[in-house]
C-alpha cells in the first residue's frame, strides 16, 4: 500500500477523511458512503480557505462528468425527434405539390381535348400523367409508413420524457428526480433522526414585473439556476419546479444551517447583474426555508416552502422566509 508522504497534498485530505469518519461515528450515523459524502461537505465549510481549495483541486481530477452526458443525451434525442417530425412535414408538403400538379395535368388535357390538332400533346399529357399518379402511388404509401414510424418514434419520446430526471432548458435536475429525493431524504430522517432542510427560489416579484419579454425573465432565471449550482454542495440537490421556481435539499442541515445559506445565496444573487443586450439587469430573488420533518410528505414539504417563498416575494430587502409548522 502506497503512504502519502508528510509534503503530500493528499495527507491533508487523509487527514481530513479521518475527522469525517469521526464525525459519523460520533452521530452514530452509520458510515455510508452517501453519509460520507454528506459530512465530507458539510465539515469543509469550516476549514480554512487554502485547506478547501486544495481538497476541491484533488476531487476535481476524479469527479464525473455523467450528469452532463445525461442531459446531452437527453437533448440530442429530442433534437432527432423533431428533425424526423419536419422530414414528415416535407414529405407531406411534396405529397400536396404531387397532387397539385395533377390537377394542372388534368386541366391542361381537358383544354387540348376540345382541340383535336392537339392529339399528340394529348398523348404526352396523358403518359405523364400515369407517370404522376404512380409516383403518387408510391409516395403516399411511403407517407403512411413515415407516419407510422413517427407515431412509434413519439411513443418511445414520450416514454424516455416520463423517465428523465433532467431539466434540459436549464441543465439541472427536474421536480420528478426533486420528488423521488425529497421522498427518500424523509425516510433517512426518520430512520437517522438528523435534521435536514428545503429551499425554494425564484425572482424576485419586482424584478420579474420589470422583464420586457418571456425571453428575458428565461435568461434571467436561468442566471438563477446557474448562481445555485454555482454556490451548492456536492450533496445538495438542485432541481427546477416549474414556472422557474428552483428548489434544495440541504442534507444534515439543521434550520439554523438552513438560514445562513439562505442569506448567502440572497447576497450571493443581490450582488450579481445581468445584461439583457445593452441594459443592466439587478437581481433580486425570493427564498423560502422550510424544515424535512418525516410528519409531513413530500408535496407538503414542498407547499410549506412555496409558501415562505412567496411571503419573502413580497419584499425583496427581505433575504428569506421560514415556514413554521
Amino acid at each position: 500500500m502506497i503512504t502519502a508522504a508528510l509534503d503530500d497534498p493528499t495527507s491533508d485530505l487523509e487527514i481530513f477523511s479521518k475527522e469525517v469518519f469521526a464525525a459519523l461515528i460520533r452521530d452514530n450515523l452509520p458510515p455510508t458512503p452517501n453519509n460520507f459524502a454528506l459530512y465530507f461537505d458539510r465539515l469543509l465549510e469550516d476549514k480554512s480557505a487554502s485547506l478547501r481549495k486544495q481538497i476541491k483541486d484533488i476531487l476535481e481530477l476524479e469527479e464525473s462528468n455523467d450528469d452532463e452526458k445525461s442531459i446531452e443525451l437527453e437533448r440530442q434525442l429530442k433534437e432527432g425527434f423533431s428533425s424526423i417530425k419536419n422530414i414528415l412535414h416535407v414529405s407531406a408538403t411534396l405529397y400536396k405539390n404531387m397532387n397539385l400538379m395533377t390537377k394542372v395535368l388534368e386541366n391542361s388535357k381537358t383544354e387540348l381535348s376540345s382541340n383535336p390538332e392537339q392529339k399528340s400533346a394529348i398523348l404526352a399529357v396523358e403518359a405523364l400523367d400515369k407517370d404522376i399518379n404512380k409516383l403518387n402511388g408510391i409516395l403516399k404509401k411511403q407517407i403512411t409508413h413515415m407516419k407510422h414510424l413517427y407515431g412509434e418514434t413519439a411513443t418511445i419520446v414520450k416514454s424516455v420524457e416520463n423517465e428523465t430526471v433532467f431539466d434540459n432548458r436549464y441543465g439541472i435536475h427536474n421536480k420528478r428526480f426533486l420528488l423521488s429525493k425529497l421522498e427518500q431524504e424523509i425516510n433517512l430522517v426518520l430512520e437517522f433522526k438528523h435534521k435536514s432542510s428545503f429551499l425554494a427560489i425564484e425572482l424576485a416579484d419586482s424584478l420579474k414585473a420589470t422583464m420586457e419579454s418571456e425571453k428575458s425573465l428565461f435568461l434571467v432565471t436561468r442566471t438563477i439556476a446557474r448562481l445555485l449550482m454555482k454556490t451548492s454542495r456536492r450533496s445538495d440537490v438542485i432541481a427546477h419546479y416549474g414556472d422557474g421556481v428552483f428548489m434544495m435539499i440541504l442534507k444534515h442541515t439543521d434550520l439554523d444551517s438552513a438560514k445562513k445559506a439562505a442569506e448567502r445565496l440572497f447576497e450571493l444573487i443581490d450582488s450579481s447583474n445581468f445584461f439583457l443586450a445593452e441594459k443592466e439587469v439587478h437581481l433580486k430573488s425570493a427564498i423560502g426555508v422550510a424544515e424535512v420533518l418525516p410528519s409531513f410528505s413530500p408535496e407538503e414539504i414542498i407547499v410549506h416552502a412555496l409558501d415562505a417563498m412567496k411571503a419573502s416575494g413580497k419584499d425583496d430587502t427581505v433575504p428569506y422566509v421560514v415556514h413554521t409548522p
